[in-house]
This record gives structure tokens, C-alpha cells and sequence, in this order.
């Protein structure tokens, strides 16, 4: 069975995408990690499936699987990629674009720059928003918000604004991104036994009142170039910490997005980006890629 594809990414954070509008899709997590590999498949952070929908207000139904084949719940630099693919692959010109996600309807608009805006829908806030115990934790206000110390064996506890913009997220402030322990705590923090469903981790460093840096251990995909929930979750948690004003202009490791917020409205816009188009036969794929997967050492 061969499937049409295309390559994009949003600020380094990079999607296959699949039109499964014109064509029968059928996405098991098997496939989704053949597919996702970057040594025997195409390689992405996630995966976007374009679908019709079941909500009657929505144009298109679109569904995100990180790399480990696990469907997530949303995704901010995926929604922008979803949008340019639509319009590239003649499948709809509407501007703007509503589009059915897990979680409900968010709207897409493509502005006169050529980046595209998503509005990112509510965000919920504390622990019950990430399924988090807090059990025994010491907890500390902080402006609007409330920072949660989350012991990590042989690490510091980190401070934690925990938020969900559909996708949980846990965003600590780090004195240089650069220097942070991305790789060491955020695995930590991402498969840490008090977030039931797991939980995408940020370390925010901040610029000035309008401008952060931002790298994210992302559940289910590891560090990614760029993470569109995890730049509005850190500008929002930033902004009830009282240590930024919006818009933030949020700089990532694969570029830069812009998140306004305001009266609970999250806008946050960047590029969308195609590097190739093509065709993978997803039967052969997935054979080769469990074979090889089996292999002893």
C-alpha cells in the first residue's frame, strides 16, 4: 500500500504529513514509528493526519502521534504545517480554517505576512489541569500563578507552572537555556510518576519583558527544535508570574514564534514549512523497520 506524504516542520519542530481526505489511512502506532524513524523511515517529531470531520463547524479533522506512535492531543507548530498542507494540496482555501482537534475546534488564519496565526483555545491551570499528585509537595505563590517543587533524584527540585493547552505542560524558569539539564531532568520530569498521562517539560529563560528563550523535552518525542504548546505555555506561565507582558516573542532552537494572550485568548503564529513531497510504501516500510528492530545486536 503506498501513501502520499509531505515534509514540513514549523521552527525546526517537523511533521510528516498524510492526506487521509483523498486517500484510506489507516495509522496504527506500529506504522507511526516506522514512519517517525529518522535512520529506517522519513523521520519527524509527529505525525499529521488530515481527515474529514464529525464536527459539523469544522472544515477538517486533524490528529498528531509523536514519534513513539501515541496520539497526542494537540499541536501548535502541527496546526500551522496542517493549514499550509491544506492550501498546497488544493484540498481547501478558506482563510480562516477551523479544524477539529481531540479536544474540540481551534481556527487557523493566515496572515499577511505569510506566517500563519492558530488560536490555540482555553488553557486550565494547577494540577488537576495535568493530572498531577501533589500529595506531600510544597507548593509556593507566585503572581497569578502557583509553583509546585517537584524533587528529581540527583537534581535540584525543579519549580514547576503546570498548565494544559490541551497537551499538559510543567515550565520551570532556567538562569541560561543553554547550560540547562534539558536532557537529564526533562526525561525526568516527562515520565515523573506524579503526572499520570505524562507531561511535556520546559526550561523558560527570560530575556526581557517581551522576550524568552525556550527549549521543551516534549512527552513521547524527547527535545524537539521547537514546541508550539510548550512557547504559549511558557509565555502564559511567565505572564501570571508577573515576569512578562504579551506579545512574548519566544526563541527557539529552530526558530522564532510570537504568542499573544489576553483575557484567556491565545494566539501564537510562526512559519509553516514543506522541504519535500512523496510517496512510502507503508506495508514494506513497516516490515523492514520491525525486522531490523528485532535483529539481535
Amino acid at each position: 500500500m503506498t501513501w502520499n506524504f509531505a515534509k514540513m516542520h514549523g521552527a525546526g519542530n517537523d511533521f510528516i504529513v498524510l492526506d487521509g481526505v483523498r486517500q484510506a489511512i489507516e495509522l496504527t502506532p506500529e506504522r507511526a514509528r516506522a514512519l517517525a524513524n529518522r535512520h529506517l523511515g522519513i523521520g519527524a517529531d509527529q505525525l499529521l493526519l488530515v481527515d474529514t470531520p464529525a464536527h459539523p463547524e469544522a472544515d477538517f479533522r486533524y490528529r498528531i502521534f509523536n514519534a513513539d506512535g501515541g496520539e497526542v492531543e494537540h499541536c501548535g507548530n502541527g496546526a500551522r504545517c496542517f493549514m499550509q498542507f491544506v492550501h498546497e494540496q488544493g484540498l481547501s482555501r478558506r482563510n480562516p480554517l477551523h479544524a477539529e482537534i481531540c479536544t474540540g475546534l481551534i481556527t487557523l488564519t493566515r496572515l499577511d505576512s505569510g506566517e500563519i496565526s492558530v488560536d490555540m483555545g482555553s488553557s486550565q491551570f494547577g494540577p488537576e489541569a495535568v493530572a498531577f499528585n501533589t500529595q506531600d509537595l510544597l507548593s509556593t505563590p507566585c503572581g497569578a500563578d502557583t509553583l509546585w517543587s517537584l524533587p528529581l533524584p540527583g537534581h535540584e527540585q525543579a519549580q514547576l507552572s503546570l498548565l494544559a493547552i490541551s497537551n499538559p505542560h510543567a515550565v520551570q524558569v532556567v538562569p541560561d537555556v543553554h547550560t540547562a539539564t534539558v536532557t537529564l531532568t526533562g526525561p525526568l520530569i516527562e515520565s515523573h510518576p506524579r503526572f499520570a498521562n505524562r507531561v511535556n517539560a520546559g526550561f523558560m529563560q527570560v530575556i526581557d519583558r517581551n522576550t524568552i528563550k525556550l527549549r521543551v523535552y516534549e512527552r513521547g518525542a524527547g527535545e524537539t527544535l521547537a514546541c508550539g504548546t510548550g512557547a504559549c505555555a511558557a509565555a502564559i506561565a511567565g505572564i501570571r508570574r508577573g515576569l512578562l507582558d504579551s506579545p512574548v516573542r519566544v526563541l527557539t532552537r529552530g526558530g522564532a514564534l510570537t504568542v499573544a494572550y489576553d483575557n484567556g485568548t491565545t494566539l501564537m503564529s510562526g512559519p509553516a514549512i514543506t522541504v519535500f513531497t512523496g510517496e512510502v510504501d507503508i506495508d514494506a516500510l513497516t516490515s523492514q523497520f520491525n525486522t531490523k528492530d528485532s535483529s539481535p545486536p
